[in-house]
């Protein structure tokens, strides 16, 4: 039986943003059912053994905040977190990795492009490599991470490449892992080996490639990146000078969307999460809102759970 709860939902700055006082970001501070945290979710085959799949700047508050990721009763010093796997190195998918920096085993799962990124940054060497060993991932090459003690965990994890793009914080600068390829932006499989369930994650996509809808077609469950409504969403806010596609994000709406884009496959479930602050579909009487929904897409928030 795969589980799945979501930790985060929001995109980079969480809702509301700190320093924003946009239209959603302003609704948020009124009504705390707006707020979100920033994207990360926790899988498990067993509902005892997690893993993680990214570590966001909110994660000490997103685990105080699920009951089962706290210490087992009775243990001075103990984690149901069994690993780490990054889908990106981008801030809101890494800085939460300084919070398990307190001793706890865990492996890090990463493509070698990301974990290039972590070894050019000492900071991270606050995660002990005795402790905390980092695995290399190959795109379209399945793994099945281990628990602590080496035995199997239980689940299939597939990691392939989507459209995107390296970190925001490395453009104009030599990239650590040098050259090019794929391996910044992955998206994920995961399968229950035992029952072969699966879901997919798509946190962050440029665009819908063919392939992308090929690999999703039949899922029964797919989180995909929401970041954005529109694709100059933030232009015209008056937040930023970058489109999505610019940032590395396909917008929901538009004949290039991820609703249109998506829309002539047979998925069970799809969810957007990574969600900006400056989406109106945040809103829930927003007429964004009602026509993803109405276009059968689903929305996650901080908490949410699902079993398959």
């Amino acid at each position: 039986m795969l589980r799945v709860i979501v930790l985060g939902a929001a995109a980079g700055g969480g809702v509301p943003q700190w320093n924003c006082g946009c239209d959603v970001c302003r609704a948020a501070r009124a009504d705390q059912t707006l707020q979100g945290s920033q994207t990360s979710i926790a899988v498990s085959a067993d509902d005892t053994n997690w893993f993680l799949v990214n570590a966001a700047p909110d994660l000490r508050q997103q685990l105080t905040a699920t009951p089962r990721l706290h210490p087992r009763a009775g243990a001075l010093r103990h984690t149901p977190i069994a690993g780490v796997i990054l889908t990106n190195g981008e801030v809101d998918a890494v800085a939460g990795l300084l919070s398990l920096r307190e001793g706890a085993p865990f492996t890090l799962y990463a493509h070698e492009r990301v974990l290039a990124i972590l070894r050019a940054n000492s900071i991270f060497n606050v995660l002990n490599a005795a402790r905390v060993p980092r695995v290399p991932i190959a795109l379209d090459v399945p793994f099945e991470p281990a628990l602590p003690d080496g035995t199997p965990s239980g689940l299939e994890i597939l990691p392939f490449a989507v459209a995107g793009k390296e970190a925001w914080y490395l453009e104009g600068q030599a990239h650590p892992a040098g050259g090019e390829g794929g391996g910044d932006t992955i998206g994920l499989r995961i399968a229950d080996r035992r029952s072969g369930t699966a879901l997919f994650l798509v946190a962050a996509c440029a665009r819908i490639t063919p392939e992308l809808k090929q690999r999703l077609a039949g899922a029964v469950l797919v989180f995909f990146d929401g970041t954005l409504w529109r694709d100059d969403e933030m232009i015209a806010q008056g937040l930023s000078t970058k489109t999505g596609a610019n940032m590395g994000h396909v917008a929901m709406s538009g004949a290039e969307g991820a609703i249109t884009g998506l829309a002539d496959i047979a998925i069970g479930r799809r969810v957007f999460l990574h969600v900006n602050n400056s989406n109106p579909a945040l809103l829930p009487s927003s007429p964004e809102r009602v026509a993803a929904l109405q276009e059968g897409w689903e929305f996650a928030h901080d908490g949410m759970e699902i079993v398959l």
